[in-house]
């Protein structure tokens, strides 16, 4: 059994980048996670910044949802690898279509030759060979790719959930199939743990974030990637309207950095905040309360839900 309710300074941070494409970051305490192989002139002090302050010279570990540029660059993967030397890298289980893809994977495979480092394919038979998951605990959760879509890419994004920290967050890349969003807004631990949602294919309207798939998850906090120009209008106002229906916030990078911060205990509480951009003025700040907090810390609540049978459809990292 997982411990109870544990002490986890946890950090996320979604980055403004000045151009369209999505940038996040989360720290549980140890284990520094780089969320998508971007970064720019308006991030990367963010990033140095956001690294020194949780205690780090390195990215334990970097994880990239999709081959699209948006996600994954030659130049920002190049210079990530470069100078913060990743631990782990966990890298799109499709083969990526066009040639900036394809030199991104290359890129990959020659710094795990060269750096003996981890570099793991998050592909279904990976998945598959993960330990099932269950409920209320302190593991990362892998829920796609369960299989290859040969049609459509944005379908075979990784969607991860990192819950390693006092709270917790859905990240989905890409993802715009309803038949996919149907199978996630059905996994219990998601309907029951997911704090913060970040937004599928930015925010897009796509039939994927549906007011029902909202409505099961309930996250507290919605973040949506967008560029300062926002020439997309994510997120998009169809998916806005749904968020304001359900009282869900939403804060974008479109307006400037998003930090979310537990505080001390780190138990139970955190904070978000929407900066103005190139500062440190906020602009918009929400609390919450962790999802887990109010089970975890009840330890016969707790135990009966440990005892419970385990979801054979998720994976533990």
């Amino acid at each position: 059994m997982n411990d109870l309710i544990q002490n986890k300074p946890t950090r996320f941070r979604a980055y403004q980048l000045g151009s369209a494409g999505s940038m996040f970051s989360y720290w549980d305490g140890d284990n520094f996670t780089l969320i998508e192989a971007r970064v720019g002139d308006l991030s990367r002090a963010q990033l140095i910044e956001e690294l020194e302050r949780c205690g780090k010279e390195s990215i334990d570990c970097l994880h990239i949802t999709s081959w699209d540029s948006d996600h994954c660059c030659e130049s920002s993967l190049s210079e990530i690898l470069e100078e913060w030397t990743p631990s782990k890298i966990e890298y799109p289980g499709y083969e990526p279509i066009k040639d900036t893809g394809k030199k991104c994977l290359n890129l990959i495979l020659e710094y795990k030759e060269l750096q003996r480092q981890r570099a793991i394919k998050v592909d279904p038979p990976y998945i598959e060979s993960l330990k099932p998951a269950s409920s209320w605990g302190y593991r990362n959760i892998f829920y796609w790719p369960k299989r290859i879509d040969a049609e459509c890419p944005n379908d075979n994004s990784s969607a991860k959930f990192f819950r390693t920290g006092c709270f917790n967050v859905l990240s989905l890349g890409d993802l715009e199939s309803g038949g996919i969003s149907d199978y996630l807004k059905s996994r219990k631990t998601l309907r029951s743990e997911t704090d913060v949602l970040i937004l599928a294919h930015h925010g897009a309207h796509n039939g994927f974030t549906t007011r029902s798939f909202l409505k099961n998850l309930k996250p507290s906090l919605a973040i949506c990637s967008a560029n300062h120009g926002n020439q997309f209008q994510h997120p998009k106002p169809e998916i806005k309207s749904l968020l304001d229906e359900l009282g869900i916030p939403v804060m974008t990078t479109k307006r400037g950095d998003v930090i979310i911060s537990s505080e001390h205990p780190h138990r139970k509480f955190y904070k978000a905040f929407n900066l103005k951009a190139k500062s440190t003025e906020i602009q918009d700040e929400n609390r919450f309360k962790s999802k887990k907090s109010a089970l975890l810390g009840n330890p016969d609540r707790a135990q009966a839900h440990y005892n419970k049978p385990k979801n054979p459809f998720a994976r533990f990292q």
